[in-house]
């Protein structure tokens, strides 16, 4: 298998350098609690406004802020940006904030972290742009404007900056045209940020954390680093292995469209920082985290790739890019994944996995990883709320759908 593997993975080097995002992690920390065990380590909450405009973007990383006036002009009053200020890496990180659209249940709500690709939202492959994550996860009542959902009962929390870093905490301090400065996204993320953002909302204990590709990776090791802070975790389409075999140099095809390497972000292959962010050696610390769900596809084309699919929307290139592109990248992280089924089925840790008979590296299946992940993510977070009736073929409601978007980057 390892062998297996490694073609697949050399494959993948040759064949989508500009595009590969599979591997990702965290570094390691120790902490359960956001409130008493955070404040004694002395981790100071970021800084939030609610509401606002965050500082400091560029303009062509904030399409999103387009998507967000369009749905508010619709009503969804539920759905706003937040401005956090984290201290630990001097820097303005924006959010995209989605409370219940029922006002009734918004007092006490849990929280999902939801992160995204490689691009880390600043492009068009985002949650927002690309799914209905909006009305699915949010609620809606109104089939005019968009799935027709209960919603999961939760504050939805998405960063919408951190394009190629991870989302780690790196041990250098990169200084390129797209990645400058204190990368310290797992300080940020699991410490600074829950200690501001769940008071504001007046949200309750109850939190998860899910991710697409490049972070399908970083909710399996969040989880790992922290035992007890989730209550449920979701990894789609991601690779635990980060160490072994190709996936070094698989990691710096991303880090590298970034303008750095793995070992600025983690030091040599073999030390201590770089394999303790890599979920398949440490997943034992997995064991007690519950309500894990982890997905991937074949790589073999299916209903979202084919030239009359809706994401696709009859577009000959388009089709050819997500057989062809993510086919490859897909393969790959089916590869990752059922190397985590065996290792987690060995140590006796209980984890759903859904290995798609067909499905490439593209948004469609990660909108039906929304669907497959529900009642494990409320399960996690207590709520209970009902998944609305499955359909034959569920409707694609992006509030500024792109046909053709295939990678997570």
């Amino acid at each position: 298998m390892k062998r297996s593997i490694a073609r697949t993975l050399a494959a993948v080097t040759a064949a989508i350098a500009p595009f590969a995002t599979v591997a990702v992690t965290a570094p390691a920390t120790q902490a359960a609690t956001v409130t008493a065990a955070q404040k004694a380590a002395g981790i100071t909450p970021a800084e939030l406004k609610m509401n606002t405009s965050t500082p400091d973007q560029p303009s062509e990383a904030t399409a999103w802020r387009g998507i967000i006036s369009s749905l508010r002009a619709k009503g969804f009053d539920n759905v706003q940006e937040v401005s956090a200020y984290s201290p630990s890496m001097k820097r303005h990180v924006p959010l995209v904030v989605i409370q219940p659209r029922d006002v009734k249940k918004r007092d006490n709500a849990p929280t999902l972290y939801m992160l995204n690709g490689a691009d880390g939202g600043e492009g068009i492959a985002n949650w927002i742009r690309q799914t209905d994550i909006v009305t699915y996860y949010g609620g809606n009542d109104d089939p005019a404007k968009g799935t027709v959902s209960p919603g999961i009962g939760a504050n939805i929390v998405i960063p919408m900056s951190g394009a190629y870093s991870y989302y780690t905490d790196w041990i250098t301090e990169p200084n390129t045209p797209y990645i400058k400065g204190p990368q310290k996204w797992e300080t940020f993320l699991t410490r600074e940020l829950p200690q501001a953002i769940e008071p504001a909302l007046k949200a309750n204990d109850k939190r998860a954390i899910a991710g697409m590709s490049m972070t399908g990776t970083t909710s399996l090791l969040f989880a790992e680093h922290h035992p007890g802070f989730y209550d449920s975790v979701g990894s789609f389409s991601g690779c635990a292995a980060t160490t072994t075999g190709l996936t070094p140099k698989f990691i710096d095809l991303v880090l590298n469209r970034g303008g750095t390497d793995f070992t600025k972000m983690w030091g040599p292959i073999n030390g201590e920082v770089a394999r303790n962010n890599d979920a398949l050696i440490n997943a034992e610390k997995l064991r007690g985290q519950k309500n894990i769900y982890v997905s991937t596809s074949s790589g073999f084309p299916g209903e979202h790739d084919m030239p009359w699919s809706k994401r696709v929307n009859g577009q000959p290139s388009a089709a050819a890019q997500v057989i062809f592109e993510g086919s490859v990248i897909e393969g790959a992280t089916n590869a990752c994944t059922r190397d985590l089924a065996r290792k987690t089925k060995s140590l006796n840790i209980p984890v759903t996995y859904n290995f798609r008979p067909a499905g490439t590296h593209q948004w469609g299946y990660w909108q039906d990883d929304l669907r497959g992940y529900w009642d494990h993510l409320v399960a996690g977070l207590g709520t209970g709320v009902k998944r609305p009736p499955l359909k034959p073929t569920e409707p694609i409601s992006p509030q500024d759908y792109w046909a053709g978007s295939t990678s997570g980057s």
